[in-house]
């Protein structure tokens, strides 16, 4: 997104929180392919990507908890989309959903709105033609499952 708004001659205010999932996502994908440490990963992607405003406490706290309950958002998504097992989803959509599933189940740090719209750009600026709809369908589900009656943010 920032590059390609510099391209465009635009100059809207980057948002620090979205930098942060932008960069979480790229370094959670570049993770899931090659052993290299987390902190060698998120200066490389931050170098490529151009970042210097991001808020570092959410980018931290998207990667430790997404690392640290794959598992358990990896069973959400089979239970919650059984025509798509995790393996069998795109990286890029995997990890978009892993962030976004965290964001709303386990951390609970922003309003389901949030998450959703957030994953749903990821999925479109990263991911295949389709992967903003796959997103959406993956999470209304998920907020269907998990988060309705629970919260008003979630209708």
């Amino acid at each position: 997104m920032g590059s390609k708004l510099r391209e465009k001659g635009k100059t809207h205010k980057k948002d620090p929180r979205h930098e942060a999932r932008r960069v979480a996502l790229a370094t959670l994908f570049e993770r899931s392919f090659h052993s290299i440490d987390q902190e060698s990963s998120i200066n490389r992607v931050k170098e490529i990507y151009q970042e210097e405003d991001i808020d570092k406490e959410l980018l931290q706290t998207v990667i430790d908890g997404v690392s640290e309950n794959t598992g358990t958002i990896d069973k959400i998504i089979a239970e919650t989309a059984p025509a798509w097992p995790p393996e069998q989803i795109t990286k890029v959509d995997l990890v978009a959903l892993r962030i976004a599933i965290f964001e709303l189940l386990i951390s609970k740090r922003v309003p389901p709105k949030v998450a959703i719209d957030e994953a749903i750009e990821l999925a479109k600026e990263f991911g295949g033609t389709s992967s903003g709809a796959f997103i959406n369908g993956v999470l209304g589900a998920v907020v269907k499952k998990h988060l309705e009656g629970k919260t008003k943010e979630a209708a």
